[in-house]
């Protein structure tokens, strides 16, 4: 794997960072309004300069912290709007972008599991995973009659996209499957119903109503970024540096934030 290959991850959480700091300044400045949130942001460092200053008149203090909650609660006014009109289309990006950057696909010669949920756990005993040539059970199947689950262990040498089929009586589902190196779209469970859920989780259409699977899940491994010598889910790393470059962009645009 080259070093582009390699570090892809990390560029791209960086380029979208920069991108997203940018964006939520400049929607700030102008969704807000800012002459009102200097105003505000004065008049609560005058009030915590009155705490410092005038410390020994118990009066004085008792005002001053009561003016300091009264400001803030009047900022916080200022800002909710702003911060709701950047908010909400930024957790639907989050979201696609977690469908590439959440998971890694399956590698070559990985063990990986196939996860169904089925309505009836008297069905376990029907439901059979069909596979491609190429791929194998490491494992006889895992039946947890108590969570109406049944469980396959499986391992491939062949990298690509796939579909794999479960049947449960004469019902065939399909999964999709990433086995690659790098970035992938990818999809860890497939879901019946339940649309909000499956819009955060899932990036497959829904499993029919009268399928007799609630769910299709496969374990692919959680994707870490390296970083200033930590490991990190890409979201974490996100928001620390869309925040670092937006108070960057911040100074450099005179918003008031």
């Amino acid at each position: 794997m080259s070093f582009l290959e390699l570090h892809a991850p990390l560029m791209l959480v960086f380029l979208l960072s920069i991108a997203i700091g940018l964006l939520m300044v400049v929607v700030f400045r102008y969704t807000s309004d800012q002459k009102a949130i200097r105003i505000a942001k004065d008049h609560l460092k005058a009030h915590l300069l009155a705490v410092q200053l005038f410390q020994d008149q118990l009066q004085v203090v008792l005002i001053s912290y009561w003016r300091i909650i009264r400001s803030t609660g009047n900022y916080l006014r200022l800002a909710f709007m702003p911060v709701l009109y950047v908010s909400i289309p930024l957790i639907f990006l989050m979201v696609q972008v977690d469908r590439y950057l959440g998971y890694s696909p399956i590698a070559t010669g990985q063990s990986f599991l196939v996860k169904a949920r089925l309505v009836d756990s008297n069905a376990l005993d029907q439901a059979f995973l069909r596979l491609p040539s190429s791929y194998s059970l490491t494992a006889p199947a895992l039946h947890v009659p108590a969570e109406n689950e049944i469980v396959w262990r499986v391992v491939t040498q062949e990298p690509g996209k796939r579909d794999l089929q479960i049947d449960v009586g004469s019902d065939s589902l399909l999964k999709s499957l990433e086995v690659a190196a790098g970035i992938r779209r990818i999809s860890p469970t497939r879901l019946k119903d339940k649309w909000w859920e499956r819009m955060f989780v899932s990036g497959e259409d829904a499993l029919p109503s009268n399928s007799p699977v609630q769910s299709i899940s496969i374990n692919y491994p959680e994707r870490t970024i390296a970083f200033a010598w930590l490991e990190w889910n890409w979201i974490w790393l996100f928001f620390v540096l869309s925040l670092i470059f937006g108070f960057l962009f911040k100074t450099v645009l005179r918003v008031e934030i």
